[in-house]
């Protein structure tokens, strides 16, 4: 349903609240504990880098039981250089032969391995070798060696700051929070659509301005582009004012909002989805809202390769029953195959020798490729009735839905009980076959975006700004999760981060977007609506 975007009381308040922080900023000073000792949010320096590092924090009061805090630790190592990577190989004789060819091209290479591994990796020993050339203040050099070596036949190098390696630096950070005490908070949080159905995408910004938020953050994992599946799409768990509109990655850790937003929880979540015709007939429904064939970040039996999740992988599947709901748009995705469309009721009042077509308001579609095909034409006529039943599990126990309930998906788990859990090989952010992924993903500092719960119920929203030497260096996974137990959460996860780390007071965006085209649409955002 559309909201009325006309300006409100509500839109006034959220605009007065960002000029009230550009003239009257409260600036902590930065005589703060040392890292380890225990104190609360307000005066716990955060675990990122040497204790001694000098940390500032300008705090606004947005609503009552809402605050916004900027923090800036560290500053900026003149001891970090820009470098080129070559390759990160998975045996040292071949990091070996590549360092041989490069000194033979008149480089002066040299070999770092990677010791440290996802802490539930079975694996043991080093995770790779890096191979790298050059150590250059600007940025402008290393790209010309790197232009240089690609001259010469290398291939996929890579321009990297050390400072965003995941070793020592004295950065420095730039840390947004947005703590939500809901106690005293009369608003709600809540997950929000880009463009309002799942197609395309939307700037935080332009989510935040149309639905008058206090604050917002960007959201879940998504698909990027068409070759990836449906534009938009969640990857992974969606679930806005109880309506579930996209399957879980099973398993994968996910933030839940419930009583109005105002109570939230960290758990690994499953989604089960079943389709139950009138004449006994029963099949699995393997997906909501998407384009049949593609799964991001999946995966389930039947999907190929595996059906174990892998971080921004997109698996194929030629047999697949997906549902589309009103959430999708007003037609379902066209394509080879059928679909039976159903009332409101459930009962199918017509069946369709071709995917795409109108999606009944109240009602749905239930589209067929591959075997599920005959299935449909079999036990979804036209006057038979199919039920759709929509389970979802969090922590292994059924999750009680009602309409103020939401789900945004993440992953890794950061926190659990108030103690680091990384589950980064049980999540899919760790390729058994590339190792290098879970080293720039997980290792490296990257912008990220967090969502962490206090023991009182207190929420806290987080972003790290990344990729952006002087200004910012991002954080690994392991500081993300210091991060958050610095500042008082007991569980946490990661939310998608990189280029789609946003965080906005009012509509005003005010984290630095690491793409070079500015801030980036994302699938779905995380408002604080007054």
């Amino acid at each position: 349903m559309k909201r009325n975007k006309t300006r409100s009381s509500r839109s006034i308040f959220a605009l007065s609240v960002v000029a009230a922080m550009a003239v009257t900023p409260v600036v902590s000073p930065v005589i703060l504990p040392q890292v380890g000792q225990a104190s609360t949010f307000k005066n716990q320096t955060l675990q990122l880098g040497a204790a001694n590092l000098k940390e500032t924090r300008e705090k606004t009061n947005l609503a009552p039981g809402v605050t916004y805090t900027h923090i800036v630790r560290g500053t900026q190592s003149q001891k970090d250089v820009y470098i080129v990577d070559v390759a990160f190989l998975n045996t040292r004789n071949e990091a070996d032969a590549l360092v041989q060819r490069l000194k033979s091209d008149g480089c002066e290479p040299r070999v770092e391995v990677i010791s440290k591994r996802a802490a539930d990796d079975p694996q043991h020993g080093p995770l790779g070798y890096l191979v790298r050339v050059g150590s250059f203040k600007t940025e402008s050099e290393a790209n010309k060696l790197r232009d240089d070596l690609t001259a010469k036949g290398y291939q996929n190098l890579h321009v990297v700051y050390s400072g965003e390696d995941g070793g020592n630096t004295t950065g420095p950070w730039v840390v947004n929070v947005l703590e939500i005490n809901p106690k005293q908070f009369k608003g709600r949080i809540t997950p929000d659509l880009g463009t309002e159905i799942i197609p395309d995408r939307e700037k935080v910004s332009s989510i935040a301005a149309r639905t008058h938020a206090l604050a917002a953050t960007n959201g879940g994992y998504f698909v990027m582009g068409p070759s990836d599946g449906t534009e938009g799409d969640l990857a992974g768990v969606s679930m806005i004012n109880g309506d579930l509109i996209s399957e879980a990655v099973n398993g994968r850790t996910s933030l839940i909002l419930s009583g109005s937003g105002k109570n939230a929880r960290i758990a690994s979540v499953v989604t089960q989805l079943t389709a139950a015709a009138s004449d006994g007939a029963k099949r699995d429904i393997n997906g909501l809202n998407r384009k049949p064939g593609l799964i991001r970040d999946g995966g389930e039996p039947g999907d190929l390769p595996s059906d174990k999740p892998k971080q921004d992988f997109t698996f194929t599947n030629p047999n697949e029953l997906i549902q589309f709901t009103s959430k999708f748009g007003q037609t379902s995705d066209p394509g080879e195959g059928v679909e039976a469309v159903l009332d409101a009721t459930g009962v199918v009042i017509e069946f369709r020798d071709h995917r795409g077509g109108a999606i009944p308001k109240d009602g749905s579609v239930l589209a067929g490729t591959g075997n599920a095909v005959d299935w449909l034409r079999t036990h979804a006529k036209v006057g038979m009735k199919i039920n759709v039943k929509k389970e979802v599990l969090a922590n292994g126990s059924e999750l009680r839905v009602n309409n103020t309930t939401g789900i945004v998906n993440g992953g890794p788990r950061l926190l659990a009980g108030g103690k680091v859990k990384i589950p980064a090989m049980a999540e899919g952010f760790n390729w058994p076959d590339n190792p290098e992924f879970f080293y720039r993903f997980g290792e490296r500092r990257n912008p990220r975006t967090l969502a962490g719960v206090k023991a009182d119920g207190t929420i806290l929203l987080v972003t790290v700004d990344g990729r952006h030497p002087g200004y910012s260096v991002g954080a690994s996974f392991e500081e993300s999760a210091q991060i958050m137990k610095s500042l008082g959460a007991t569980d946490a996860l990661n939310l998608d981060g990189g280029g789609s780390t946003t965080m906005t007071i009012g509509s005003k965006l005010i984290t630095h977007p690491s793409d070079s085209t500015g801030e980036r649409p994302v699938g779905d955002a995380i408002v604080v609506l007054p």
